[in-house]
């Protein structure tokens, strides 16, 4: 008998959290669902950090624009509670939209401009916002002392911790390594969507993060240099960037030299049906 609780809404959320024991610890791992082992690894780390771990399943349309992949986005409940059952026991939370949104399209969004409209943001306006808009909405409902993301989504993890510092929410943010495949690809819902041929081109995203990585390693500080030579290798593999960026590791401000402080090297690109998306930290 499966020991994984499925709620769905607000109210039976309210009233599990109600009963939990003083003293718990709550981790929240928020996902919009197909699973694989990169939210399983971050489900693993929130087990092994806190003594109630809540993972959300729900597919927020405020972060999808008019012409993306809303309405195609792999659902499937069922499944992802099944890849969930070797870490039970937990508590799933896979709320209908009406219950997030009961009257249409949330009339509050948070915007963090500085942050929101680069690199991923220029080519997905507004889908940042919608990302912090949930997360301030998961934060209030589930109440977690802690929440666990996966540093594959760089951006959306600094922003996140931006927006937990600026809105003081008691909430330790955990980032959780990226999980990759055998080649390097990260692992990521979307690549679901390549074909055998493709995943073996996608694979080159993260070997030319690595060259730009062991160029700075060997002692090059520039960034230009850095980029450049990053979109030499997409370009030997027919890959065309959306985004080559390097960006303080806590601003995303862009950087053009590196001096003392942590930045990230990260692109964006679409391969096939699928925009994929990765990064290195590069730490002086």
């Amino acid at each position: 008998m499966s020991s994984i609780v499925c709620l769905e809404t607000l109210k039976a959320m309210k009233a599990y959290h109600n009963q939990l024991p003083t003293g718990q610890k709550v981790a929240l791992v928020p996902t919009m669902g197909s699973l694989h082992d990169g939210h399983l690894a971050l489900v693993k780390e929130a087990k092994r950090r806190a003594q109630v771990v809540i993972v959300s399943i729900f597919v927020n349309p405020l972060q999808f624009g008019p012409h993306e992949d809303y309405e195609k986005y792999p659902r499937d409940l069922k499944s992802d509670i099944q890849k969930l059952e070797p870490l039970e026991p937990l508590t799933v939370f896979a709320p209908l939209v009406t219950e997030m949104y009961p009257r249409g399209p949330s009339r509050t969004v948070l915007t963090m401009p500085s942050m929101t409209n680069v690199m991923c943001g220029l080519g997905r306006p507004g889908h940042f916002d919608g990302v912090a808009t949930v997360v301030c909405k998961l934060f209030n409902i589930i109440r977690p002392d802690l929440a666990l993301f996966g540093k594959k989504d760089a951006q959306q993890l600094a922003i996140i911790r931006q927006l937990t510092r600026d809105l003081n929410f008691p909430v330790e943010i955990v980032g959780v390594p990226t999980v990759r495949e055998p080649s390097g690809l990260a692992m990521s819902s979307r690549n679901q969507y390549l074909t055998p041929n493709q995943k073996e081109q996608a694979a080159f995203l993260y070997r030319a993060l690595l060259t730009g990585k062991t160029l700075f390693e060997g002692g090059e500080r520039h960034a230009e240099k850095l980029m450049r030579e990053v979109a030499r290798i997409l370009q030997e593999h027919h890959i065309e960037p959306e985004y080559i960026s390097l960006v303080d590791y806590d601003t995303l401000a862009p950087v053009n030299t590196l001096v003392a402080s942590p930045v990230i090297l990260a692109l964006a690109a679409p391969i096939g049906r699928a925009r994929l998306i990765d990064n290195v930290v590069l730490e002086p």
